[in-house]
């Protein structure tokens, strides 16, 4: 009895002994919240594999996709949005990186444009750092522009497209968590973000860098979820009252708006400020409203889908050949009846009937 007694009081023993070891290990884990990658950039060789270009490029692709599935279920051939996309997204990827580089010109031209700063560094697309209000904006120029070539309309493709577009942003999102930048706010949070030390920014109260351990809001995957959940939202809405003339894509400019001004102001990173609010805040703000005013308008004016994403819905018929004769009635032709008499022979025949009558009278 004495060893049956024991053993289980042993084991009772050990077990709160590995217990005490190991809860201390496992609160550690989740203070530390959500952690970042430890790299963002692998080799092939020479060749870099930068995980924020692998999530852009992700992005587009996903986009692509589902906007051609779109694209078809509107009538249109999927074949357009490849020779569409191959003009909007170098324009949307120049687009962003100016609207990144002008809304946060501290770095690259020194505070207040006094040349201290690395005018080079603009051109290090893979360091991060692409506005998605630039984007959108230069994108949609190529976008027209490839509308354009393809005879469809522009309107019709930005409908197609807006659900693509939030969930591009999401995956590109995934780039912001592998560059450790653009992170919010120190938070208590058990989903806070872990930042290595070489990514921590300045504490404005204090001056110095955020120490060491402080998590913050992961404001990548705020804006990641929702995205997605807006994409979802649009393909809902599009579905079940069959928008048109380009109302999905005013929808998408609102809902992301909502978002994007709460997700703006819980961000730390350096920032243009303008009457105490940043310039991503204020842009937000005026496109919301801007998105509201115009979607009342449409919805009023189109109630209805367009019927047709052409341009000029006769351009799909086949051109008409060089006009012909009529043929002969082939009924009348194989009766054996006599032609009809000339013109000439016709009038002459009238005025000699003409003169008798003269005559006659």
């Amino acid at each position: 009895m004495t060893l049956l007694t024991a053993l289980p009081a042993a084991l009772v023993a050990d077990l709160a002994a590995e217990a005490s070891a190991v809860l201390p290990a496992a609160t550690e884990q989740v203070a530390a919240g959500i952690p970042s990658p430890a790299e963002h950039t692998w080799y092939l060789g020479i060749f870099p594999l930068r995980a924020y270009a692998l999530a852009i490029l992700a992005g587009i692709v996903l986009a692509v996709w589902l906007t051609a599935r779109r694209w078809r279920a509107r009538g249109g051939n999927p074949e357009d949005v490849l020779e569409i996309a191959f003009w909007a997204v170098p324009f949307g990827i120049v687009g962003g990186r100016l609207y990144h580089v002008l809304s946060s010109p501290d770095r690259y031209f020194g505070e207040n444009f006094s040349g201290g700063g690395d005018p080079v560094a603009a051109l290090y697309v893979w360091e991060g750092g692409l506005g998605i209000w630039g984007a959108v904006a230069l994108g949609a120029v190529g976008a027209w522009l490839g509308c354009r070539r393809q005879g469809v309309r522009f309107s019709s493709f930005a409908d197609a497209v807006a659900p693509g577009l939030l969930v591009a942003q999401a995956v590109g999102r995934l780039g912001n968590w592998f560059n450790q930048e653009l992170y919010g706010r120190p938070t208590e949070l058990p989903w806070g973000l872990h930042i290595d030390t070489g990514y921590l920014v300045t504490n404005p109260a204090t001056g110095v860098p955020y120490p060491e351990g402080t998590l913050f809001h992961p404001t990548f995957l705020y804006e990641l979820l929702w995205n997605l959940v807006m994409a979802g939202a649009l393909l809902f809405l599009d579905r079940r009252f069959k928008l048109g003339h380009g109302r999905v894509f005013w929808a998408y400019v609102l809902l992301y708006t909502l978002g994007r001004v709460w997700i703006e102001m819980l961000r730390i990173d350096d920032a243009e400020v303008v009457l105490g609010l940043r310039l991503n805040v204020w842009t937000s703000i005026l496109l919301g409203l801007a998105a509201l005013v115009v979607s009342i308008v449409l919805a009023r004016r189109f109630p209805t889908r367009e019927e047709s994403v052409r341009l000029r819905p006769q351009d799909d018929e086949p051109p008409l050949g060089p006009r012909a004769e009529p043929a002969p009635d082939p009924a009348v032709a194989g009766t054996g009846e006599a032609e009809a008499e000339p013109e000439e022979g016709k009038t002459a025949a009238v005025e000699e009937s003409d003169a008798d009558a003269s005559a006659r009278t």
